[in-house]
């Protein structure tokens, strides 16, 4: 038997959280490069390999990080206005 094939549009970053680790809030980036953050302390654990200059790859790492405090923020703020 073969499943059809679903196509499924992913957002760019998705909050995460395990009940294992209580008080950890994770941001999943979906695009190349894709990573997780852990908001708790910062660690990155990354499912690409990264390829390229350094100072290129610590500029494009440190706008992801950025962008993923902005998405982090705006979910916080919609949760709160509800």
């Amino acid at each position: 038997m073969t499943l059809p094939k679903l196509e499924m549009t992913l957002p760019k970053y998705l909050l995460a959280d395990n009940s294992d680790f209580p008080d950890d809030i994770y941001i999943l980036h979906t695009e190349y490069p894709r990573f997780v953050l852990n908001l708790k302390n910062d660690h990155m654990e990354w499912f690409d390999d990264l390829e390229g200059d350094e100072s290129e790859l610590a500029n494009e790492i440190a706008a992801l990080i950025d962008e993923a405090s902005t998405f982090y923020d705006r979910e916080m703020a919609n949760y709160t206005k509800d």
